[in-house]
């Protein structure tokens, strides 16, 4: 990957600091339904409010103007607008074959505010981390009390899901790709694999960072792995980082970094 040596150059000479949230910055539009679906999806037949990942089609300006605020407040990587880009997701809005394409453009959209940074001040370069959220099903856990052998996902629907997310963030010209709000490993083992798979056939070296998420002040996440569990259980890929993000504030987070 082109950026690959300047990232690993920057890392070994500074702390590089990542974004902040997306969402909540997105609030402060105030968009509503007719926003989110701009002039390409205004007959779709179902609602669209809430899908921010849409926005990276249908109000790319905004997209921007929040990438732009954070590399002006001094943000080295920025994270694609991308949290809910997989099939699994998308379902949600009946949006599953746009996947690719918001991946793509989404990372096109954080490449291109990146590039432009660089261009003015080439001795700090900005990287672009594609954004691979959890999706709103969990590999290991039931959805039904009744039934606690039952899933709602398979590891390898999760894996096909990821691998074309994955790699349409590539395409897109991501640096690094972020397996992030990680509640359940299984899960995330099931992005590593799709992402390895992409590096195995591409033949290169894909940066990954991976960020679980504590749900609660017993210091688990919700598939309930203590924080020394769930780094071992990602331990076994060369990561660029591993941390936590989300669910508790950063006081809380704190007695759980290792």
């Amino acid at each position: 990957m082109k950026n690959s040596e300047q990232l690993y150059k920057a890392l070994s000479e500074r702390i590089l600091i990542l974004d902040g949230a997306m969402g909540t910055m997105l609030q402060r539009y105030k968009f509503e339904e007719e926003d989110y679906r701009g002039e390409r999806f205004k007959d779709w037949e179902h609602p669209v409010k809430g899908n921010n990942d849409l926005l990276s089609l249908t109000q790319p300006e905004a997209i921007e103007e929040v990438h732009k605020k954070y590399l002006e407040a001094g943000a080295d990587i920025l994270e694609t607008n991308t949290f809910s880009g997989t099939t699994i997701a998308m379902a949600d809005y009946h949006m599953e074959e746009l996947v690719y394409e918001l991946n793509y453009e989404s990372a096109k959209i954080a490449r291109k505010v990146c590039d432009e940074f660089t261009a003015q001040n080439p001795d700090k370069p900005r990287f672009v981390a594609g954004s691979i959220g959890p999706t709103n099903r969990t590999a290991s856990l039931s959805p039904d009390v009744n039934d606690p052998g039952y899933r709602a996902i398979t590891f390898d629907e999760l894996r096909i899901a990821y691998k074309q997310q994955s790699e349409a963030l590539l395409d897109g010209g991501s640096d690094i790709l972020l397996v992030e709000t990680i509640f359940d490993t299984l899960n995330a083992k099931a992005a590593l694999f799709a992402i390895d798979e992409i590096s195995e056939e591409r033949g290169i070296k894909i940066p990954i960072m991976v960020s679980g998420t504590i749900t609660d002040a017993s210091g688990r996440t919700l598939s309930g792995q203590t924080a020394e569990a769930f780094l071992i259980s990602v331990s076994h890929l060369n990561l660029l980082s591993v941390g936590f993000n989300c669910a508790l504030g950063a006081n809380q987070l704190t007695p759980y970094l290792l």
